[in-house]
């Protein structure tokens, strides 16, 4: 979900948020949330009453916490309890309010169709499809994003039979390899995108999802072939893999003449909304 998404949920632009560089996440003023979603006239007190509701939510409210200063209409500072998007829906579970239902209602069905997800992989492949069409992706695009996908996976799976499964680990992997093809790590390559919490691939071209996909392909070749195992023969087969995605760019971009890493953006090559596919609604008339 998107965090403009979220706040038309709550049908309110009166939620305070800012963005974590670091952690890459939005967080939101939890006091901001609760004010729209119950009406009250005193939330502290809500609150306050809430977290003695629900034991299990004042157990872990300290970590659902990060206290942030915004500056009000007085040009002062005042500090304010804030949440990431994790947090916030944890605490929309506990208001009992008819404008909270929605958002709950929201995320049983999440959860639910995550849940069949599981069971059956093959469902997440075809909600991606119909996620990245509704957003206005060429069909082209998509073909191509769906098979990055599917070699992304590949490549994982092979550092976890390597030993490597550590988030970290799997995180310092893919920097280096950017930053080898790519000339800049994951966070740089956002940062040059003008992106934030954004997916850096789903916002890439077809040409930088082909070279990082050559990268991964041949790090996931050269892993097996070799049977790397540990960190250090890991990370060699995946800069060698790197590599060749570098050398792959310089030729193109030398037959070129220009960079083929791109400052666009999805919102720069997706399909404006008077052509984007639609499905047709039902009428009485149908029905009959």
């Amino acid at each position: 979900m998107a965090t403009h998404d979220l706040v038309k949920m709550f049908d309110s632009d009166n939620i305070r948020i800012f963005y974590d560089d670091e952690q890459e996440l939005w967080y939101f003023s939890i006091a901001d949330v609760v004010c729209i979603l119950t009406e009250s006239k005193d939330v502290s007190q809500y609150i306050k009453k809430m977290r003695k509701r629900d034991l299990e939510l004042n157990s872990v409210w300290g970590t659902i916490c990060t206290p942030h200063q915004f500056r009000s209409t007085d040009g002062k500072l005042h500090s304010t309890n804030c949440a990431s998007l994790e947090g916030i829906l944890r605490i929309i579970q506990s208001i009992p309010s008819k404008k909270a239902e929605p958002i709950k209602q929201w995320l049983a069905r999440v959860g639910s169709e995550r849940f069949y997800q599981m069971q059956d992989p093959e469902r997440s492949i075809e909600q991606a499809i119909k996620d990245y069409t509704r957003l206005g992706y060429s069909e082209n695009w998509i073909n191509q994003r769906i098979k990055t996908i599917e070699i992304r996976k590949g490549l994982t799976d092979e550092w976890k039979r390597s030993g490597v499964a550590e988030d970290r680990q799997i995180a310092a992997l893919t920097d280096m390899m950017s930053k080898v093809w790519s000339g800049m790590t994951t966070r740089e390559y956002k940062q040059y995108k003008g992106l934030t919490s954004q997916n850096l691939r789903d916002n890439m071209t077809n040409m930088e999802l082909l070279l990082n996909a050559l990268a991964e392909q041949t790090a996931t070749d050269l892993s097996r072939e070799r049977q790397t195992y540990g960190m250090r023969e890991t990370a060699e087969a995946a800069k060698d893999g790197a590599e060749v995605a570098r050398n792959a760019r310089a030729d193109v971009e030398h037959r070129l003449g220009h960079s083929v890493i791109s400052t666009q953006r999805a919102i720069d090559h997706i399909l404006p909304k008077d052509e984007l596919p639609f499905e047709k609604t039902e009428t009485k008339k149908d029905r009959r």
